[in-house]
């Protein structure tokens, strides 16, 4: 069953790349104590994650850190690698938290993996935005399709919290 509002994320350790390598965070060190924006795409570099979700959260950081949002941070079923050149290319390094999740733990975890077999992708993440406090989650928007963004926009998730 996926995650729903009122749950506690489950733990899991994405990968980030740093200048001295790749790193391990964990879903314990990303929220305990904080609030936190996570965006959930199907794939770094595909059409509507790249023209439209990233430049969307992107655009409303100072909105979101003005309402007391400490991360904001991305996720895909992509290696760090990958994450780190996209969050280059977007212009959003050092600004969006851009997490791997490389194996679809955390994703498969909450329940919020889909069968992208069909057009090359593997396993991958629904397109998902969700506002967490203190690791519980507090709003949770889940698009019905990959290719969409209505509901998961950081416009959407800006006026719900």
């Amino acid at each position: 069953m996926p995650i729903a509002v009122g749950d506690r994320l489950p733990d899991a350790t994405f990968k980030i790349r740093t200048p001295d390598g790749l790193k391990d965070v964990t879903v314990k060190e990303l929220t305990a104590g904080k609030k936190v924006v996570l965006f959930a795409v199907p794939g770094a570099f595909t059409p509507t994650c790249h023209a439209k979700h990233v430049p969307s959260f992107l655009g409303q950081l100072d909105a979101f850190k003005a309402k007391g949002v400490d991360t904001v941070a991305c996720v895909a079923v992509n290696d760090a690698f990958v994450m780190d050149a996209w969050a280059k290319q977007t212009g959003a390094d050092g600004k969006i938290l851009f997490l791997a999740d490389g194996n679809a733990t955390f994703t498969k975890a909450i329940g919020l993996d889909f069968d992208g077999s069909g057009v090359g992708f593997g396993t991958r993440s629904k397109r998902y935005s969700m506002y967490v406090e203190d690791g519980v989650v507090k709003v949770l928007n889940v698009e019905e399709a990959p290719g969409v963004m209505d509901r998961s926009s950081a416009e959407t998730l800006l006026a719900q919290i």
